[in-house]
């Protein structure tokens, strides 16, 4: 076949083409890039996941000619007056380290935090997560084999990326402070954070001018909380403000922990006063219970670890002033705290359901407390140790909390002791009538208690046996309640009214406390007041416990009872079958109502007892109980409950 002039000279031209772009790739090797997204944990793909440790004060060879730790780049063709380094004793943080040192009355260290020590992906909203991608209807589905490459919208994924938030989140803990040269010395000044995020003040702190680009905040006893953008370098400084030697010990220098992350505060605080989380349950002389609200929704929920710790301190010690909102503050200064060990020391914990939902709250049992004091108690949670669960599990990074305190008290020496953990009554935890020559400890009186109340229930159920409870619904004695509900409110009631809520006698008269046993010495052998037995001697409700067996048995002393919420007597008639014949006192009884129940305040505070009551902050009703009240004055039955 013979090719025309024109498709002669096209061939030429192309054949001349293919020799020149062989020519270039044997002599000149040209390399190509190529993109991709790799894993920035790994250079080697093929090999397994390793966590690496930090290894610290490790010894470097001279013979590496490595000028510092920090990386300083080089290169050839720029000058390093245009390559950004760190400046001369600035502390280079690392993501999620804790940072601890000494500071000295007077003096200020810096820090930088490097923005391109965390990558794009690290430093993106932890609420999205690493391997998933966002499909159109804004839901995440894994990558897999039934994958749908066309349903992926890749400009939403190209936008969040290009978008991702930064912020870097600084808390600092003061564990240390110069010591008072006495007790009516003032309280120590406190460290104070300074942020820059300005190339033109990479050393920031007091030295500067007042017109410094630079963020100031002052501690606040003991622990700050600063969070800024992450999208260039962030230069920060911890400086210690000057003492007076004639009012502290300068030899004690400044101590604390500085934690910089990308995920959130590693420390932090709650300065609302309204929101305590630690709830005082009672107390006696020696020991308080202490308790949480309820750390689940509902009875599925099961608690495996102990979420919270608590310290305290006596008010009447100011030993922790200035380190109230610290958690390394107040594990190194508080009077009550875990030891050093990892040992509880005098506070026993536990978890605990109660309730009528049968929901979960931690509690703490601490002992070894002085008698007639006000103690300061704070929960808090700590900060997650594991700083290597990132990808595995983001909220695990730091999330150390110190909630906002709460103040309890313990009683005289005296008729109340503390008893918890009974069998049968299994809500009851308060302080009741005791005597510790009889019953020399709380464990022996709560058997006491137990023993009896559990008498007192057999007896009832003997009697609910009498009754059809198997029958039908339309021919029980109820078409609202049954026999399970009436065991449940005798219950309540037994336990409230046939173990008594103790306060000393010492305590201030109000209109829920009732005086009991005025009759009888104290344990030191003194009396009561003349006068007031002379008004109230001659009334068996003063002059006696509501039952005789504990004047028996226990013989307290004088004493005062908070009463039983009316509610439980209201409640036990409505339930239970009008042929049992309870019944409650009327109301308009002068004696006979007022000396035998209490009524709950609107505010939630503690002015009668009842199954699980406690010292809930004013204001906090759905922790109170909810029975439906009778209004008006109940029949006359055979059976008055008093």
């Amino acid at each position: 076949m013979q090719l025309s002039p024109l498709q002669s000279r096209l061939a030429a031209s192309v054949i001349a083409s293919c020799l020149l772009l062989i020519i270039y790739l044997l002599l000149l090797s040209p390399q190509f890039a190529f993109a991709a997204e790799f894993d920035h944990t790994s250079t080697d793909h093929g090999a397994p996941e390793l966590l690496y440790e930090i290894q610290e004060d490790v010894e470097t060879p001279e013979t590496l000619g490595l000028r510092s730790p920090t990386y300083e780049p080089e290169f050839a063709l720029f000058d390093r007056s245009i390559i950004g380094r760190v400046p001369n004793n600035v502390a280079i943080m690392t993501n999620n380290k804790v940072e601890k040192s000494n500071l000295a009355p007077g003096v200020t260290m810096t820090y930088v935090f490097q923005a391109s020590s965390v990558s794009g992906r690290a430093a993106q909203d932890l609420d999205e997560p690493l391997e998933l991608r966002r499909s159109l209807n804004g839901t995440h589905e894994r990558a897999g084999d039934d994958y749908d490459e066309e349903s992926v919208d890749y400009r939403t994924e190209v936008s969040r990326r290009q978008t991702a938030s930064k912020t870097l989140w600084i808390s600092a803990n003061t564990c240390e402070q110069p010591w008072r040269i006495s007790q009516t010395t003032m309280d120590p000044p406190q460290l104070t954070l300074y942020v820059s995020t300005s190339p033109d003040n990479t050393s920031p702190g007091p030295q500067q001018g007042a017109d410094a680009q630079q963020e100031v905040t002052v501690f606040t006893e003991g622990a700050v909380m600063f969070n800024t953008s992450l999208d260039k370098d962030v230069y920060l400084s911890i400086s210690a403000p000057n003492v007076a030697s004639d009012l502290f010990d300068t030899t004690k220098q400044y101590n604390f922990e500085l934690v910089a992350s990308t995920d959130q505060y590693y420390y932090s605080y709650l300065d609302d006063p309204n929101e305590s989380d630690l709830i005082w349950v009672d107390s006696d002389a020696t020991a308080a219970l202490l308790q949480t609200n309820y750390l689940t929704n509902s009875s599925d929920q099961v608690l495996t670890t102990l979420p919270y710790v608590i310290f305290a301190h006596n008010q009447d010690n100011v030993g922790i002033n200035g380190l109230r909102n610290s958690y390394c503050g107040l594990s190194a200064n508080a009077q009550i705290r875990n030891l050093a060990d990892g040992s509880s020391g005098v506070i026993t914990t536990g978890l605990k359901n109660m309730g009528d939902q049968n929901l979960t709250r931690q509690e703490f049992y601490v002992t070894g407390l002085n008698a007639s004091s006000n103690y300061t108690g704070f929960l808090a949670r700590p900060p997650d140790k594991n700083l290597q669960q990132r990808q595995t599990n983001p909220s695990s990074v730091g999330g150390g909390i110190v909630f906002q305190p709460t103040t309890f008290q313990t009683k005289p020496n005296g008729a109340c002791t503390f008893i918890f953990n009974m069998t049968f009554c299994d809500e009851t935890q308060y302080a009741v009538p005791g005597n510790l020559k009889n019953f020399p400890n709380g464990t022996a009186l709560a058997a006491f208690y137990d023993n009896y109340t559990r008498t007192m229930w057999d007896n009832f159920d003997k009697v609910l046996q009498q009754v059809p409870c198997e029958a039908s619904s339309t021919a029980q004695y109820s078409l609202a309640r049954n026999c399970d509900d009436c065991k449940t409110a005798y219950k309540n009631w037994l336990c409230s009214v046939a173990i008594p809520r103790c306060e000393d006698f010492s305590s201030p008269d109000r209109e829920y406390l009732q005086m009991r046993n005025i009759g009888a010495p104290f344990p030191d052998g003194t009396t009561v007041d003349k006068s007031i037995t002379d008004q109230f001697g001659h009334m068996k409700a003063f002059n006696s416990s509501r039952n005789p067996i504990i004047d028996e048995v226990i013989q307290p002393g004088p004493y005062k009872e908070l009463l039983p919420c009316e509610g439980l007597c209201y409640e036990l008639v409505r339930s239970c079958p009008a042929s049992m014949k309870f019944s409650c006192p009327n109301p308009s009884s002068e004696y006979g109502f007022n000396t035998s129940y209490g009524r709950q305040k609107d505010d939630g505070s503690l002015s009668c007892n009842y199954p699980g009551s406690a010292h809930f902050p004013a204001g906090a009703r759905a922790i109170s109980p909810s029975w439906p009240w009778i209004i008006g004055t109940v029949g006359a039955l055979s059976t008055v409950l008093i």
